[in-house]
């Protein structure tokens, strides 16, 4: 079976939210990738009280000064097409659990059953202070009651829940999902793969390397056997790409950065993992959403000419 493969979509400040979204993705689908995404960054703070990803004196990107809500994006993204999945890549704490539950049910049964709610616990304290429920101590347990609440909601009426954030004495929420939405998770700690691997579909990493991913990989189906998991878990890599129309040839190339037959040849290396599924974030690097096109068609058609 082939690689499934999917496409970030266009949310920064170089592309016409209204305009490139329905573009890039109605082009994505006819190219034949499998799944769209929309990934999640609340606001760009100056200055930040930490680096990028916690890590002291990493500078955040300046694309992220600007980044659409995934939700709108992906609600574009959905008007605009008819077979291919709706992806999020979202800091879960920074909903109400009641809320995000409606919003992805009622996406889901307006695109006819494609949604898969891809969701993280984020580490900016900053996006945490302008947004978050609970505190950032507290995303492991908000995380947990929102995937209980989504559970609630998608099921049969009436539907009941008494957790901290959510009461739901007996009530008739709708409309429900076209099917079971599938929820993925990212899992950095011993008890984040605990969670996922009792309460959630499968599992959401953003790119590290082969060797690391294929390390977290075994470590996650060791605890899956241990904890008597019967259902596989599904498993989508999520690639921040820096795409480039020529070779780069310099000594410090790290994986997804270069030409459309590099990027290639990352993803054959990834491939090897075991994943399900890897889709790759053109945007940041590229200009417009014509760039963003041409390489999306690019990469995809090298990937499958590969063998992938």
């Amino acid at each position: 079976m082939a690689l499934r493969l999917g496409l970030g979509l266009p949310q920064m400040r170089q592309y016409d939210i209204g305009r490139d979204v329905p573009d890039v993705a109605h082009t994505a689908e006819r190219i034949g990738y499998d799944s769209l995404w929309a990934f999640e960054r609340a606001l760009f703070p100056e200055p930040p009280s930490q680096g990028l990803y916690g890590l002291e004196g990493l500078p955040w990107p300046d694309q992220y000064r600007h980044v659409a809500e995934p939700l709108v994006t992906l609600t574009l993204a959905a008007a605009a097409t008819e077979r291919i999945r709706l992806g999020t890549s979202l800091i879960a704490p920074l909903h109400v659990p009641f809320q995000l539950a409606k919003s992805l049910a009622s996406l889901d049964a307006a695109s006819g059953g494609r949604v898969v709610a891809g969701l993280g616990t984020g580490w900016s304290l900053d996006e945490y202070a302008a947004a978050a429920v609970r505190p950032f101590v507290e995303r492991g347990q908000v995380l947990d009651e929102l995937i209980e609440v989504c559970r609630a909601v998608w099921g049969p009426d009436p539907v009941s829940y008494d957790g901290r954030l959510t009461k739901i004495e007996s009530a008739s929420v709708g409309p429900k999902p076209a099917r079971p939405i599938p929820i993925l998770l990212s899992a950095n700690t011993g008890r984040a793969r605990r969670r996922l691997v009792d309460h959630a579909d499968g599992w959401l990493p953003v790119g590290l390397g082969a060797e690391e991913l294929t390390a977290q990989w075994r470590q996650l189906q060791d605890l899956a056997a241990l904890r008597r998991r019967i259902r596989p878990l599904r498993s989508v890599l999520r690639v921040n790409a820096e795409y480039q129309a020529k070779v780069y040839d310099g000594a410090d190339r790290h994986p997804f950065q270069g030409n459309a037959d590099q990027l290639a040849e990352d993803l054959a290396a990834h491939a090897e993992i075991g994943l399900d599924e890897i889709f790759l974030d053109l945007q940041g690097g590229l200009r417009d959403a014509e760039e963003l096109k041409d390489a999306a068609a690019e990469v995809y058609e090298t990937a499958r000419a590969a063998g992938l």
